[in-house]
């Protein structure tokens, strides 16, 4: 990660994720509020601004001349580009999630360098667990005081292959790619949590062939990556970040690239 010494900032990063993470518990604690809905009708509420604004605030000196991209502030976007680094924040995904009151929503917040998301920091408040890592850093859980390394599974226990697919994004194309993989038993999660159960080893695969974008995925995509794993789009090459378009392509996190339907 060029001249970055890693060891003079995760700590704080984790610790910048954690409190944007206690607002977001805060507010989900205190029950319903007002929630509106942006112009392409996604829901906002208070948890996600005031996420942002810690995350913004908090993020801009933590590297050298490393912008924060969020979700939340349009102006920001104009950071967002294929060459150089920056931040790229989701400050509540699985908003939701949030409103349902599952406890299945996420913090996450991505260092971009070149296209490649390098290291990522998923934090999942209601579940006191927080998952960081990247390609060439491993990959980490916290679950309350416990820290433990996590690894994709290797040697599967079960015979069948694991999915993770979402009841609400179950469409066609997505059926018709979990047939491709024979017998199979599917894993429920929300929000990022879906790539992390693959990273911890709980899940084998998790299709998505519907649309996201960049900044719902970048950060657990880098703790995969740390695990072992891999987010290909369906010609098999990794996802990139900065693109034209912040939509993402249809994609399959995988703990084996070998798991890919041919």
């Amino acid at each position: 990660m060029g001249q970055i010494n890693e060891d003079q900032w995760i700590e704080r990063l984790l610790a910048i994720v954690r409190m944007a993470g206690e607002a977001v518990l805060s507010i989900y604690r205190a029950g319903p509020g007002v929630v509106s809905h942006k112009a392409d009708q996604s829901p906002l509420t208070e948890a996600d601004l005031a996420s942002h604004r810690i995350l913004s605030t908090e993020l801009a000196g933590l590297l050298p001349d490393c912008a924060v991209v969020s979700e939340e502030c349009d102006a920001s976007q104009s950071h967002r580009c294929g060459s150089g680094r920056f931040w790229l924040i989701d400050p509540l995904d699985g908003t939701k999630e949030f409103i349902a009151r599952s406890g299945e929503f996420t913090v996450n917040v991505a260092l971009i360098e070149n296209g490649r998301s390098v290291f990522g920091v998923v934090d999942a408040p209601a579940m006191d667990t927080i998952y960081w890592g990247g390609a060439g850093f491993g990959a980490w859980r916290r679950v309350g005081a416990e820290t433990s390394c996590i690894r994709v599974a290797v040697d599967p226990a079960v015979s069948v292959c694991r999915v993770v697919a979402s009841k609400s994004h179950l469409n066609d194309d997505t059926r018709a790619f979990i047939d491709r993989l024979g017998a199979v038993s599917l894993v429920q999660a929300g929000s990022s949590l879906k790539i992390c159960r693959v990273a911890e080893g709980m899940a084998d695969v998790y299709p998505r062939l519907s649309p996201t974008c960049e900044w719902d995925v970048a950060a657990a995509q880098a703790v995969l990556e740390g695990a072992g794993g891999a987010v290909l789009d369906l010609q098999g090459a990794p996802l990139r970040h900065g693109k034209a378009d912040v939509l993402n392509p249809s994609f399959v996190a995988v703990r084996d690239a070998a798991l890919m339907p041919r």
